[in-house]
């Protein structure tokens, strides 16, 4: 009788267990139920919150409107300048950055489409207003890092480097990475990024790019020399501070002694 007792107490209980979680699951039903219908109720103002993007889909996104195909120009703005990109918060920055990526690829596809077609791209310059709006925008993006660095641990946050020599003597700023390997054991490393020069051969090339580099300087500054002494010869009452701003690197009181300077008019007293 004691057993027989113990089993109806415990098929009672499992009863009660079973009705608790039968009105549980009623109740989620009601309240999802309730849920489902104030939130049909909600009033058209709700839909400020929602974000959507083009209603165009799928591959043709990669293309331009089909209004600007077979035009010889195309009208486009500038690009983003850093003054204009700095007044934006993170999260427009953020979602800039997929517009022009977005922009950038369907320019390239259309590039591409209008050189296999023989035909002429219009306003191919697009290209570059987007890579300097992108440009643009890592900069700032990266001045904010590092001013967010600098006012919480003291350093900027930038990847430290160094100034390195090439196999060919030719200096540039290497960034160091992290890499599972140690250095001494990367092989790999060791075989692409080889630093420091040596030989005959590399000084003499350096001799020779140290001098193609001086010619250029100096051409550049002579042809400035000379634009001088012709804007000094087509206008005697040029402002001269005008002309220094716009030619620093050349001595405007030497360029006014030369000959070539020298107009045919009579000097105002």
């Amino acid at each position: 009788m004691a057993s027989l007792t113990k089993i109806m107490q415990i098929s009672k209980s499992v009863n009660n267990v079973a009705k608790l979680i039968s009105n549980m699951s009623l109740s989620v039903n009601t309240n999802l139920v309730s849920n489902t219908q104030c939130f049909r109720r909600l009033p058209l103002q709700s839909s400020v919150f929602l974000h959507t993007s083009s209603t165009k889909y799928g591959l043709m996104e990669f293309f331009d409107d089909e209004k600007n195909w077979g035009k010889d120009t195309v009208k486009v703005g500038r690009e983003w300048r850093l003054d204009e990109l700095r007044l934006k918060s993170n999260e427009d920055l953020h979602k800039l950055w997929f517009v022009l990526i977005k922009e950038r690829n369907m320019l390239l596809t259309m590039q591409e489409a209008c050189k296999r077609a023989y035909e002429i791209f219009p306003n191919p310059e697009r290209i570059d207003k987007v890579d300097m709006s992108m440009g643009n925008l890592e900069t700032v993006v990266r001045e904010r890092n590092k001013a967010y660095h600098l006012l919480e641990t003291g350093e900027t946050g930038e990847r430290p480097g160094k100034f390195v020599y090439s196999p060919l003597g030719l200096r540039s700023y290497y960034r160091m990475c992290e890499y599972l390997i140690p250095k001494f054991m990367n092989k790999k490393w060791h075989k692409t990024h080889q630093f420091g020069y040596g030989g005959y051969a590399v000084k003499r090339f350096l001799r020779f790019y140290r001098e193609k580099l001086w010619n250029i300087k100096r051409r550049a500054r002579n042809r400035e020399f000379n634009q001088a002494m012709v804007l000094l010869r087509r206008f005697p009452n040029l402002d001269i501070e005008a002309l220094k701003e716009k030619y620093p690197s050349v001595d405007i009181e030497k360029a006014k002694r030369r000959r070539k300077a020298q107009g045919h008019f009579t000097p105002m007293e």
